[in-house]
């Protein structure tokens, strides 16, 4: 465990874990875990890859036992939930519980905390450049002024997680690749059998890129690009826009919502709203900016798009805001972490933005829409970055064909991202759904044939014989 991390981060660590090994192939042994349906056991690993025998941390795993026969059996298959930032410990229990019970029968599933999160060496930013001040400042630079004040925030985000973490250059994804090579090994597999979703299909295409020869079944649900961060996450933003107008005219085809017949007149009223809630933050904490990160999150899943809108006709219509609710950043350890590490993983990454480009891109999103959601842009911080040790690498020539899915109108991981990185993943097949507008696909939105085909290669190896598409499910009633 490293020694340097501070008592916010140590608190995630409050309840043990058992069974640490040193970085070998010794077998994991399981034990009692901090929740119900699984076992748990600790990992160690090298902190940096460069230095096998210098300090190490420990990773920590879970694992929910195949429920089928010895002849059903096929090894253990890791999970990811994504991020970065996503703790992945409680995974194993939860993405269980939701996959097709054939898999659940074939396979241990593994779940674990990657570097830098959770209960695996967490990393603390502190204040993070006031971002879990409530309410936040405006999030959308309109003027210089603003744009400089922007950027200043953004420096004092990256001075913090500096100061704080001495050891965070070595929280990258290359080394997290290397973290989840050692766990196949101290689990015994000759292969690794892996499920990452949205950034655990970044993670799994940069294990591709450093073992291909190590890869058995591997499935990329929700699929991340290869570019840049910075890059992606302004991709992203432009994608949360068109998602957004989608929204609207959602909202305008359902006039029991009373927010307006039309997408110009929902957006004249999401419009007012927000605006009201910049000059009068609701309970003293809900501003602008918390509006933006509730709007984002909601546009990522449809089954998100009702609550909203009555939540946003309660607010415009009674003045209630009880239904605009959501977590703050940084009410409690696991989101002060979360967003420590989605920051510094991206940073460590790739290459930095330049100030130029950060303001640049900001302005053309602008233009694009008066309003833009800023939420999903925390490559931004990368400006004021120490430059990366190592970035992160996608793919091999040596690998075998693996498994990706897609949903076509995920606004979160945007359909043309994931055709660039399958072209990053020789011989590899790509299950989309069609007419689908939400983020996380294969066990998620219950799309029989989606999860069947995906089902199949997981455990009979049996690999589309091309790109399939599948129908979705559309808008919600």
């Amino acid at each position: 465990m490293n020694k340097k991390m501070s008592a916010a981060a140590a608190a995630v660590l409050a309840v043990p874990l058992l069974s640490a090994v040193p970085a070998s192939a010794e077998p994991l042994v399981f034990g009692p875990c901090p929740f119900e349906g699984a076992e748990c056991a600790e990992l160690s690993v090298p902190l940096e890859a460069r230095e096998p025998d210098g300090e190490e941390i420990l990773i920590s795993v879970s694992r929910v036992r195949a429920t089928g026969t010895r002849e059903e059996y096929r090894g253990a298959l890791l999970v990811n939930p994504g991020g970065p930032g996503g703790s992945g410990l409680e995974y194993s229990v939860s993405k269980g519980k939701k996959l097709p019970q054939q898999v659940r029968r074939s396979y241990d599933i593994i779940g674990f905390d990657p570097r830098g999160v959770g209960r695996s060496a967490p990393l603390d930013c502190g204040e993070l450049g006031g971002l879990f001040n409530h309410p936040a400042p405006q999030p959308v630079p309109a003027d210089s002024a603003q744009e400089r004040a922007h950027l200043d925030r953004l420096a004092d985000m990256a001075q913090d997680c500096l100061r704080h973490n001495p050891d965070a250059a070595a929280m990258n994804t290359m080394n997290t690749a290397r973290d989840v090579d050692r766990i196949r090994e101290a689990l015994g597999e000759p292969k690794l059998n892996f499920l990452g979703v949205s950034y655990g299909s970044y993670l799994g295409a940069a294990y591709a890129a450093e073992f291909p020869e190590r890869i058995g079944r591997m499935v990329l649900d929700s699929v991340v690009s290869p570019d840049r961060w910075h890059d992606f996450d302004v991709q992203q933003a432009h994608a949360m826009l068109r998602q957004r107008d989608v929204l609207f005219d959602w909202i305008a085809a359902h006039p029991e919502l009373d927010l307006g017949a039309t997408r110009d007149q929902v957006r004249d009223t999401y419009t007012r709203a927000r605006t009201s809630l910049a000059e009068t933050p609701a309970r003293g904490t809900f501003g602008a900016a918390e509006f933006d990160n509730l709007v984002y999150k909601t546009l990522s899943r449809t089954e998100r798009w009702r609550p909203f809108a009555e939540a946003l006709a309660a607010y415009v219509n009674s003045g209630n805001a009880d239904g605009l609710e959501p977590a703050l950043p940084g009410t409690d350890a696991e989101s002060r972490n979360y967003e420590a590490a989605l920051r510094t993983v991206k940073c460590n990454d790739s290459t930095r933005p330049s100030r130029a480009e950060v303001i640049g891109d900001i302005r053309e999103l602008r233009e694009t829409d008066p309003q833009p959601i800023l939420t999903g842009l925390e490559g931004t911080t990368c400006a004021f970055w120490d430059r990366p040790r190592e970035t992160a690498r996608f793919g091999s020539s040596g690998m075998p064909p693996i498994l990706l899915t897609q949903a076509e109108h995920d606004p979160t991981t945007p359909y043309e991202g994931a055709t660039r990185m399958q072209a990053e993943l020789p011989g590899s097949r790509m299950i989309t759904a069609q007419d689908s507008y939400s983020h996380g696909l294969f066990a998620s939105q219950r799309i029989a044939c989606v999860d069947d085909a995906t089902a199949a290669y997981l455990v009979d190896g049996r690999l589309p014989n091309q790109d399939l598409r599948c129908p979705g499910p559309g808008l919600p009633e």
